[in-house]
This record gives C-alpha cells, structure tokens and sequence, in this order.
C-alpha cells in the first residue's frame, strides 16, 4: 500500500472534476486530501447564469430596461446620477452615527492615512478594493475619495445582488463611470459577479470605469481559504478570481493611528461625537464607535436577561446563524420567527420571561439614537443585519451553527443562496449538510429551469461531486453518466463540460478499481483536449498525467512512465518547475521508475 499513496494522492490532485460546472473542488480518498484541478475559470457559476436569463428577458425593449434599471439600481431622480449628486453618505451605505441636535446627520470627515493612496488609485481605471473589519471606515473612505476624484463620473451601484448583471450592462453604456459595490461579500454568493464581467467592464480604450468596492476582511480571508482547501470549490474559486481582477487593494485599519486622532481631535471641536469617540479610541476604532457596533453588541448580549428583551435577542442571533450559515440574501420574517425559537429554548425558554413577539421585533428594529439596529427591513418581507454583529459573533468562540439552522435556512433559499450554505457546510467539513444545499439548488432549479438546462445540470455536477467526496461512488457514477449523456446530447460530445463531465467518470471509475473503463474514458477525454486545446494546454497535460497513473494501476509500467515523462516535461514548460502540478508529475514519474526497477 506504501508505493501506491504517492499515486493515489497525484490521482486527486491531478484530476479535473465538473469543469465550470463543479462548485466542489476537492475530496478525500484513500485518506488523503488532495485538491482538483478545473478548467473553465472565467466561467460564471450557476448563480449568474440564473440572473442573466432572468434580467435578459426583462430588457427586450428600451421601456422594459429602463423598468428593470429603475428596480436594480440607486437612481436618485430615476436615472444615474453622477458622483456628486449623492450628498447623503448613507445612500451608498455609510453606518450612521449618533444623532446630534443642530449637527449633521454625519460627523465630518476624518481623513484617513491611506486617503492619498486611494486617490491615486482612482485617478487610473481599474478595480480598487478597500478591506477592513466590520465598521472600520471602508465605506466612508471609499466615498469620500470617490467624490473628491470622480465628482463627474456617473454612479452605478446595484441595489441587490440579484439585480447585478442590470447594473453591469448600464456601467457598459457609460464612458466614465463608477460600479460602486458596498460589501462586495453580497455579490460573491447568490448570482454572483464573475472575474470575465469585470475584464469587460474595464477592458478596451476610450473610456474611464473604475469598480470600487469595499470587503470585510473576515470575508476576504475566508474566500481565500475556502479556494485553496478541502471545502472550495466553483463558487469560491470564482469569487478567489474577482479578488484576482483588483488592482489596488487598500487596507482601512479599525484602530485610528496617531495622526488619525490628531486629526479627528481637531475636528472634535466642532462635533462631539468625534470627542466621545476619541475617549474610547484605545479600544475601539474611531469610525467603530460612532457605527454604534460594540454598544449595539452589548445592548444584544444584555438583551437575554431575565426580563429584558431575551425574544428580541433570539431574534438577532437567529440571523446571525444564518449569515454565519451562508445565507446572504434578506431573511425572511417568517425563516426568523421559526429559528428564533430554538435559540430562547436554547437558554432558558420561557424562564427568561421572553416578551411578546411583536415586542421583540420592535426592539430588534426600532432605531436607537444612533440612528442604527440590529436588524432592519428591506421594504418588504425581508431583513438584514448589522454585519458588526456577525463578525463579532465569528471571533467569539462558539459552537458551530446548529443543524436545524441550516436546514431551515435551506427551506426558504434560493438556488444561489442555497450553494453558498452548502459551500460553508462543506468549508466547515459537514458534507452532509453540504448534500442537502446542493440537492436544495438541484430541485428548484429542476422546476424552474427544466432537468436539462445549462444551469441544472450545473447544478446537478455539483451535488455529484458532493456524493463523490462523500465516498458515495455508486450514486456519484449514477449522477456522472446522467448528466454526461445530458450534455452529449445538448453540446456535443467535445464540449468542454461534456469532457469534464467524462473525465468526472473516468475519476469515479478509478477509484472503484475498474482501470480498464477508466482508461477507456481518460482516452477520450485525452484524445478530444489534444484536438481541441493543444498538447501543451494545462488541461490536456492533466489527462496525460490522469492517463499515466492508471497504466500504472493496470501494470503497464512501460506505457505509464511514457505518459508522465511526456506530462511532467511539458508541465515544467509550460507551469514552471515549482508549480504543484509538475511536482505531482515527476513524483508520479518517480514512483513508477522505481516500480519497474524493483521487478
């Protein structure tokens, strides 16, 4: 067994699993973890293709686009405004700060060490991002720095993900403007926003269009993390590649440096808001206290005292388990009154003397005098919550969302929202909980969009690829050769995701041990990416390296060690000596020079 793992984990590693189809990227065999190369990056995940037939069919004619333009984005005045136009900080997302009588709604701004390097930045075309905690200050920068540099361009800014692609095909008729994407989480999850948009949104002469978005920094590290480990996957290896587009990545410290408060003291003495902060700025970042974030916090904790308002706690983290859970949509009302339950049984029930449900709603809601809330309405039946709350209840140690969360979340998602649950379950090494998301998003988009749509066979890869890590082999060749006819049928047997989809059984097939069938479609799939995409193509040298390892699995040590020289030469050309994939080659190569010397 000793000289077939370093061949079995270069297996894993080595195999291309669901093209742009697959949202899993990774699974275990033989108890190794290992990751799955894909193909098709600048492919959007199925999210988006959902969105983009939807808002297609909603643009036929220039009324019915203005109609659609008017519902998915900011429009003061009912068209795009230009930069300057938007006075109130709040629209384009700034928390509010404490009221002050006779103040603005706003303390003034403080500038910030990074001001000049974001200006900079904007004044060239691109992508800038802008990380930070929650609170920190990214908006208010962001803001501030896009007014002072692009006064005139015109303002696109989506008003939910779901209206994304709407606001994308407006940026592309403008010649100067800005997409401004306020907590770029929202729009790397349900229907989300490909690294491909973006290239053609910037690309080209002529015009000048800059993406300014801002990312919480638990976000960031998060996406990273999921794109290089066990649980990634399409969705996160997209939303891994728009973080690749960025340009200029800019850093909002929470703590004010010493010159930062020096600043905001001077201010202080026109606005006492900045002074209160200030006698906190040991501990809480200046543009954190003003947010209200941490006495919303306390005011949360305090909240499940006996007596005090323990439903309307209930409440809050009810939806911050589902934001934890991956649920990035509004909530709906009728998903918070079920879970919130759960957790005031959870501590103590009725014990805490709970208030009336309509009572712990207007606690939960009502607006404090910082002009803040721990949740809010969308307008209709949806909420939110103050994203503050949620990383704080991230950095606390904690026991994992509870089970019934997730499946309840799960009753009321979308297709979009229920990848990104199952993505997190999966993340957070539950595979079961990441079946049933994917399963979720299969069946409504099954009934939506019909069995053998682009989007539900997608949809279906990816609960296969679920079933496979799983160790479900059977069910996972069953779904393999379903979807692999589906697409035959629909694209043509040298479709890339039809090949990917071969080569998904071929993988299904090795790990049963039938290496005669293996072979067979690992042939196939060689013999179409060669005609297709070259023999030097990083896909096609995947196959060869695929096909070198079960010649070995079948004894042919002479063929096998043809295959991966040929595999690792070509990937040390083309990858470079160092890149993972040629080291999995040559050690391939290695185990199988050393097995013919042993005989």
């Amino acid at each position: 067994m000793t000289t077939r793992r370093p061949l079995l984990f270069a297996l894993i590693t080595g195999l291309c699993l669901a093209a742009a189809a697959a949202l899993l990227s990774v699974f275990v065999i033989a108890g190794l973890w290992g990751k799955v190369g894909t193909v098709g990056a600048a492919i959007a995940a199925f999210g988006v293709v959902v969105a983009q037939a939807r808002i297609a069919a909603a643009m036929g004619a220039s009324d019915q686009e203005r109609t659609a333009r008017a519902r998915g984005i900011f429009m003061p005045g009912g068209k795009p405004a230009p930069v300057r136009a938007i006075t109130n900080p709040v629209d384009v997302g700034v928390h509010t700060a404490p009221r002050l009588e006779g103040a603005a709604r706003l303390p003034p701004y403080v500038p910030r060490d990074v001001d000049p390097e974001l200006r900079r930045a904007l004044g060239g075309p691109g992508f800038v991002l802008v990380v930070g905690d929650a609170a920190a200050g990214k908006t208010r920068a962001a803001y501030e720095a896009m007014r002072a540099v692009l006064a005139g361009h015109v303002l696109i800014a989506p008003t939910k993900s779901g209206e994304l692609t709407t606001a994308l095909t407006a940026a592309r008729a403008q010649r100067d403007c800005v997409v401004w994407l306020d907590s770029l989480q929202r729009y790397l999850g349900a229907e989300a926003i490909t690294s491909r948009q973006i290239a053609e949104l910037l690309a080209g002469d002529g015009h000048h269009r800059v993406v300014l978005a801002t990312l919480r920094a638990t976000q960031e590290t998060r996406l990273m993390l999921m794109a290089e480990s066990l649980p990634g996957g399409q969705a996160t290896r997209d939303g891994q590649a728009v973080l690749d587009q960025v340009t200029n990545r800019i850093v909002i410290d929470r703590l004010f440096s010493a010159p930062e408060r020096a600043r905001a003291a001077a201010l202080a003495r026109e606005d006492r808001r900045l002074a209160d902060a200030l006698a906190h700025a040991d501990r809480y970042g200046i543009a954190e206290y003003m947010s209200s974030g941490p006495q919303l916090h306390t005011e949360w904790q305090n909240g499940w005292e006996r007596g005090a308002h323990p439903r309307g706690a209930a409440l809050v983290t009810a939806a911050v388990g589902c934001r934890r859970a991956g649920y990035t949509a509004p909530l709906p009302k009728a998903l918070l009154d079920e879970l919130h339950q759960d957790y005031l049984r959870g501590r103590g029930g009725m014990l805490l003397r709970p208030e009336p449900l309509e009572a712990a709603w207007r606690w939960a809601t009502d607006l404090r005098d910082s002009g803040g809330s721990p949740l809010w309405s969308d307008g209709h039946d949806g909420y939110d919550v103050f994203d503050y709350l949620v990383d704080a209840a991230e950095r606390e140690p904690s026991e994992p969302v509870a089970e019934r969360t997730v499946y309840a979340a799960l009753r009321h998602a979308g297709p979009g929202d229920a990848v990104s649950i199952a993505a997190t379950a999966w993340y957070h090494n539950r595979p079961e909980l990441a079946e049933a998301g994917f399963r979720a998003a299969y069946t409504e988009l099954s009934a939506t969009d019909g069995p053998n749509a682009a989007t539900t066979l997608s949809s279906r890869s990816d609960l296969a690829v679920t079933l496979h890590a799983m160790r479900r082999l059977p069910d996972a060749e069953a779904e393999y050769r379903a979807i692999l006819t589906a697409r035959a049928a629909a694209l043509g047997a040298a479709h890339p995701d039809t090949q990917s989809s071969r080569n998904n059984l071929a993988v299904v097939l090795h790990e049963q041990r039938r290496f005669a069938e293996a072979e067979a479609e690992y042939r196939d799939v060689l013999d179409v990416r060669v005609a297709v995409l070259g023999a030097a193509h990083p896909d096609t040298l995947t196959s060869r390296n695929n096909l070198g390892v079960v010649l070995g699995d079948l004894g042919r040590l002479e063929e096998a060690q043809a295959e991966l020289e040929e595999a690792a030469r070509l990937r040390e050309q083309v990858l470079g000596p160092d890149h993972p994939h040629t080291v999995i080659s040559r050690d391939n190569l290695a185990g199988v020079r050393r097995r013919r010397a042993s005989l």
